[in-house]
């Protein structure tokens, strides 16, 4: 049956749809009206569909333009993950984050990406750019600041690998200041490759009361107490200084006087967790030259073991005192100046003036204990906590360094009274001297008259010796003449005979060659020897005529001897 339509004032019509199910007037999904109301009414014009219309021309392109887009930054995407070389570095940096994870640097100031694998490690450092942290704190250390600083520019590993990290604390001198300008100039500096990369000074005093002179820091009293603070600075040095991008922390005394500038490569090259070298001290000749200075690197023995199992639960056991008797083998004992630097012995305690050791040990918990850890502490800690964790712990006891000389107070005292007796000697010396000018300075004589004096006297010495020799072979001579004229007894006249005899009977039976070959006899020596004086003597006189004999009987008159 049709529904009945009935005319109204407001000319409305009832609204009618076959899903309405009696919901609201106007609810429907078709509203049918007459000239009522705008929109009230089904109306059915062409108007109504101009919006599905086929789409135009520049919708299709829009569409093709944006999925052409869309490829090329997917493709993009894909090379720079295929790529890494051609990831952009300010470019998409949460994205890169999200997508490939990796960079040095992302776009977000605050969000920086480090792997740590790459910072493991190697014996070949300098060649891979791993970077030191090169650690030294100081206290009171303004008179060694120099000399740290040429040991810092004498270094050959690349000092752009290097940071620097300093802790100042408990100084009463000006150690800051001095270490501030340092820095400045050293960074400041012409050499293209001497500034070093980052640097860090650090200040914090842990209320250490204990001197800085040698009898109060080497003192038994003190170790415990010392060691401890000390482990509480370095501890608070290496965590505010470690970055992520170290891979070696070096470890350096302010007062070492002598070291190789390759220290770094050299223990580098081991590629061990943690080395050390040997440490020495030169000493003045009138204490033996030199002497063992770090005694701290060690190797564990069963008599120490066993001491430490008798003391209580936060005492430290020191090396090099009397109330320890550890019996350890120290590596400074062990030196040879002729033996192999790369020779290696494994210790369980370390010396703290010179260590190297890969960051990683640190990162996974080594650090150095301001407590007694296994009866030990700060260095000696360190290194038996490493052991502990599986780390390699080496020393090196052919590889010397030489730590500064510290006088101690009996060396201090001896050194005073030598040089009270050197400066005694000196003054004695002075005036010696004086003396002996003020003797030349009133008796002044010429040196060239005192030599013509002095030659004058030898000669005259040398002519009356000349004098008395002569007088002496004079004399010497007469009286052999004297001899040679008395009278010989009947006695002597018979052994002349007899040895004249002899002689001649002898040449006879030896005649000389000569007397051979003219067939003469052989004369008696002594005959001969007369012969031969008077000849000499003749032709030294002048030739004399001699006067004919008056008569016949005055040649023949025999001779009377002369009187005597």
């Amino acid at each position: 049956m049709l529904p009945i339509y009935t005319k109204s004032d407001h000319h409305e019509k009832m609204n009618r749809h076959p899903f309405g199910n009696g919901q609201p007037k106007g609810s429907g999904a078709y509203p049918i009206g007459g000239g009522g109301r705008r929109g009230s009414a089904f109306n059915i014009r062409p108007d109504k569909y101009d919006k599905y219309q086929p789409r135009s021309i520049r919708g299709r392109r829009r569409k093709a333009a944006m999925r052409v887009g869309g490829g090329v930054t997917l493709f993009f995407l894909l090379l720079t993950f295929l790529f890494p070389s051609l990831r952009p570095a300010g470019l998409f940096g949460g994205l890169g984050l999200a997508i490939w994870g990796g960079g040095e640097e992302f776009n977000i100031e605050t969000v920086r990406y480090y792997d740590l694998a790459n910072v493991g490690g190697t014996s070949k450092g300098w060649e891979r750019e791993e970077r030191i942290l090169l650690c030294a704190p100081l206290r009171d250390a303004a008179p060694h600041m120099p000399m740290f600083f040429s040991h810092l520019r004498n270094l050959t590993y690349p000092h752009h690998l290097i940071d620097l990290a300093f802790l100042v604390g408990d100084s009463k001198d000006n150690t800051l200041n001095i270490l501030s300008d340092m820095l400045a100039e050293l960074q400041a500096s012409d050499e293209p490759k001497m500034a070093f990369g980052e640097i860090s000074v650090i200040e914090k005093d842990f209320g250490q009361k204990v001197n800085q002179d040698v009898e109060s820091r080497h003192g038994f009293a003190a170790q415990a107490s010392r060691r401890k603070s000390m482990a509480q600075a370095r501890n608070w040095l290496l965590s505010a200084a470690l970055r992520p991008t170290h891979s070696w922390v070096y470890w350096r005394d302010v007062d070492v006087e002598t070291a190789p500038f390759t220290i770094l490569e050299d223990l580098m090259r081991h590629n061990k967790d943690v080395i050390v070298p040997n440490v020495w001290r030169p000493l003045p000749d009138w204490l033996g030259g030199e002497q063992p200075y770090d005694l701290n690197s060690w190797q564990e023995s069963e008599t120490a073991l066993a001491l430490a199992d008798t003391l209580d639960e936060d005492a430290v056991i020191v090396e090099g005192y009397a109330e320890y008797a550890t019996w350890r083998p120290h590596l400074a004992y062990l030196r040879d100046p002729y033996g192999d630097p790369d020779m290696e012995m494994e210790i369980d305690g370390v010396g703290g003036v010179s260590i190297l050791a890969k960051a990683k040990v640190f990162r996974s918990g080594v650090h150095f204990p301001a407590f007694s850890f296994e009866k030990h502490a700060e260095t000696e800690g360190f290194g038996k906590m490493a052991k502990r964790m599986g780390y390699s712990v080496v020393g090196l006891p052919h590889y010397t360094i030489w730590h500064l000389y510290e006088p101690s107070v009996d060396d201090i005292r001896h050194m005073e009274e030598m040089e009270q007796e050197r400066k005694q000697r000196e003054q004695e010396e002075k005036e010696k001297q004086e003396r002996l000018d003020k003797i030349n300075s009133q008796f002044e004589v010429g040196s060239s008259q005192w030599e013509k004096d002095k030659e004058a006297i030898q000669g005259a010495t040398k002519e009356a010796a000349a004098k008395e020799q002569a007088v002496l072979e004079a004399k010497q001579k007469a009286k052999a003449d004297e001899v040679s004229k008395e009278p010989k007894t009947k006695k002597e006249q018979s052994h002349d005979d007899k040895d004249a005899k002899d002689s001649s009977s002898e040449v006879k039976q030896n005649p000389s060659p000569q007397q051979k070959a003219d067939g003469q006899p052989a004369k008696h020596p002594e005959e001969a020897k007369r012969q031969k004086s008077a000849k000499d003597s003749e032709g030294d006189k002048p030739v004399a005529k001699a006067d004919p004999p008056k008569d016949e009987t005055e040649a023949d008159m025999p001779k009377k001897p002369a009187q005597r």
